[in-house]
């Protein structure tokens, strides 16, 4: 089972408090900032409201914060960002999932990929050509 990086520095946090031992920040922990806009990122970025993904996305979300199980082997890999359309990050910052595509003999065009941040998802709907910044508050 992979565990997407920032499922880890809430791991150790949850570890840390059930314990009852002092938790301490590390240099590999998530950032708590909160996501800039997307048009702070890049003109392909755009936003969607979460309650506007498809069902089969929220399921691909659900999933992704229990920490699987995925669908599909490729599920919780590193995304490159080849196309360059997410901001510029270190390899490993992102990780795509699957979003199942009804009717579709393969796994389709549709992806969440995750930031290491808290709620960085990005929909994409035509296989990385664009990205919508998830908004979970609408």
């Amino acid at each position: 089972m992979r565990i997407p990086p920032r499922m880890l520095a809430v791991t150790a946090l949850a570890a840390a408090l059930f314990a009852g031992g002092p938790v301490t920040a590390s240099a590999s922990a998530a950032p708590t900032a909160p996501v800039a806009s997307a048009s702070a990122y890049s003109a392909a970025v755009g936003d969607i409201c979460y309650s506007a993904l498809p069902p089969q996305a929220h399921d691909t979300l659900k999933l992704i914060e229990a920490g699987g199980p995925y669908p599909y082997p490729q599920d919780g890999t590193v995304f490159q960002n080849r196309e360059g359309e997410l901001p510029r990050q270190s390899s490993g910052y992102y990780h795509e999932y699957t979003v199942v595509t009804p009717g579709s003999d393969d796994r389709g065009a549709r992806r969440i990929v995750t930031g290491e941040r808290s709620r960085e998802d990005y929909y994409t709907a035509d296989h990385y050509a664009s990205f919508d910044l998830v908004d979970y508050g609408c």
